[in-house]
């Protein structure tokens, strides 16, 4: 089986000691792309050179919005020139999280003018999407980006048809392999199975079967397995067809 976590940090310091290892324990498992969306600023050359250190790791570039206050005006000319010249796949990660509202006027600014620069240069974009789905459709409408990932998807079956207008694909990951998470895999249940892709969100959300430990890549065949068990589907079917949709959604061999 061959898969692509299409959201992973490995550029986090979580995996400074032992990140080769990570990388190397994950392809070993089937993972053969790893797609590291961007943060802040600060950490889009180390990101650039991680990902220039292996054909298997592709970058996305973008200003998170919950490190609002670490981004400045400036950084909005930074990332037109890093596409530029770095060649991302995808802008990100962008979007809107409201789970603090106290900046909700600065988040939809940066996350408007991402999504411009996203267009201008026909990119997809990795979307963040908390407590604010109406409002990043309402933004999708205004610019209507060429695609992309709503990362962690959560969100209604309703929203979910309003994103395809927008020929966006939706994330899935660790949190499908626990019980308790009865509403997100009757969600996945309903969602076509070709607008699905898979992710691990690496450190973070990890898989039930390490709960309490870092998350990492090579527990994307869990997150895998889930998601088959609850469409019913052969694991190695299911493996093609999210790495396929993974492929056609951010234009990657």
């Amino acid at each position: 089986m061959e898969m692509i976590d299409t959201h992973c940090h490995l550029d986090f310091d979580a995996y400074d000691t032992d990140r080769e290892a990570v990388i190397s324990r994950a392809c070993q498992a089937g993972v053969q792309g790893f797609v590291i969306p961007a943060v802040q600023r600060a950490t889009w050359d180390n990101l650039i050179e991680l990902c220039d250190s292996s054909n298997h790791l592709y970058s996305a570039l973008g200003l998170h919005p919950m490190f609002i206050s670490h981004h400045q005006d400036r950084h909005i000319e930074d990332l037109k020139k890093y596409i530029t010249n770095y060649q991302p796949v995808a802008v990100g990660e962008i979007g809107l999280d409201f789970y603090d509202r106290s900046q909700m006027d600065r988040q939809t600014e940066i996350f408007e003018r991402q999504l411009a620069i996203a267009c201008d240069v026909k990119l997809p974009v990795i979307l963040h999407v908390r407590k604010a789905h109406e409002e990043v459709l309402a933004c999708l409408k205004k610019y209507e980006p060429k695609g992309g990932i709503v990362h962690a998807f959560n969100g209604s079956l309703q929203q979910a048809e309003r994103y395809l207008q927008y020929s966006f694909k939706f994330g899935f990951g660790g949190m499908l392999t626990y019980a308790r998470s009865s509403k997100l895999r009757n969600l996945a249940s309903k969602l076509p199975v070709e607008t699905i892709v898979l992710e691990t969100d690496s450190p973070d959300m990890t898989v039930e079967q390490h709960r309490g430990e870092r998350n990492s890549p090579e527990y994307l065949p869990y997150c895998l397995r889930a998601l088959a068990e609850i469409k019913k589907m052969e694991p190695e079917k299911l493996a093609q067809i999210t790495t396929s949709n993974a492929q056609e959604v951010l234009g990657i061999a």
